[in-house]
């Protein structure tokens, strides 16, 4: 269910105009098929292939110019990876300008979005994606989505991503893990 603004806009550019939804606890809808009807507006998901031998595996990231980075810019687009520890959450972040493609290439990722974009039809949505090695999915993350994980399981975990804008750190937004508005449940849900 789509939340209440808990406060005034808290960061804009143009007609993007961000707000902290206020929000009951909980994960959201966990999507769990890449063409869910829950999906916030504009996220984007789908399935890549795996190729495992008796080597190891191998996975591509991505192919410019073609799938869900297909409009990215060759000229500013950055390539970053992040190794995190089991347990690590890193959350929640937003930009108002960059658009975010997201591959769990090692390990199993609990991946928690939240729509802050006010006049968005999905304004305050919360979707929970279980992705990694065993749900090898692609995530595109549009500005004004708020984006954060949690490494579950008992292994690092490698998330590469691809941005369609350089690192410009006067686009990054945080907001605490544990926000009251977002009111996002990390713990086990123990279902």
């Amino acid at each position: 269910m789509a939340g209440t603004a808990l406060e005034e806009i808290f960061a804009s550019h143009g007609s993007l105009r961000l707000s902290l939804p206020r929000n009951d606890k909980g994960i959201g809808n966990i999507i769990l098929k890449p063409d869910s009807g829950h999906l916030i507006e504009g996220v984007r998901v789908q399935p890549f292939p795996l190729w495992p031998d008796d080597r190891g595996y191998f996975l591509e990231i991505a192919r410019m110019g073609q799938g869900l980075v297909a409009d990215y810019p060759s000229e500013s687009t950055q390539v970053s990876a992040a190794l995190s520890y089991p347990g690590t959450i890193k959350a929640f972040h937003f930009h108002l300008h960059q658009t975010d493609f997201w591959v769990a290439a090692q390990g199993m990722f609990q991946v928690a979005l939240v729509d802050l974009r006010l006049g968005s039809p999905t304004f305050g949505r919360r979707n929970t994606l279980y992705v990694g090695a065993l749900r090898p999915w692609q995530i595109l993350i549009p500005p004004g989505v708020g984006h954060g994980y949690k490494v579950v399981g008992a292994d690092p975990a490698m998330l590469v991503y691809i941005t369609n804008r350089i690192y410009d750190p006067k686009d990054e937004g945080r907001i605490a893990y544990n926000d009251p508005g977002i009111h996002y449940d990390w713990e086990l849900q123990h279902k």
